[in-house]
């Protein structure tokens, strides 16, 4: 029961950090200004990262709910 408490919570971190680079990558895109195309590949890498992440941690709840 703890670790699926353990992986919600871890959950719920990796989501709010998606949305905060996605924010992020979409207001410095906006801006107006030059931009530093490797940082926002970086920033972009990490984002997918946090997806396949997230796919993981939700796929392995899913797997303990049926269990």
């Amino acid at each position: 029961m703890e670790d699926q408490e353990e992986l919600a919570q871890k959950l719920a971190e990796y989501k709010t950090e998606h949305q905060a680079l996605d924010a992020m990558i979409e207001r410095v895109m906006d801006c107006g200004q030059p931009v530093n195309l490797f940082q926002i590949q970086q920033l972009k890498k990490k984002k997918l990262w946090l997806k396949d992440m997230i796919r993981k941690l939700e796929s392995a709840l899913i797997d303990d709910i049926i269990a």
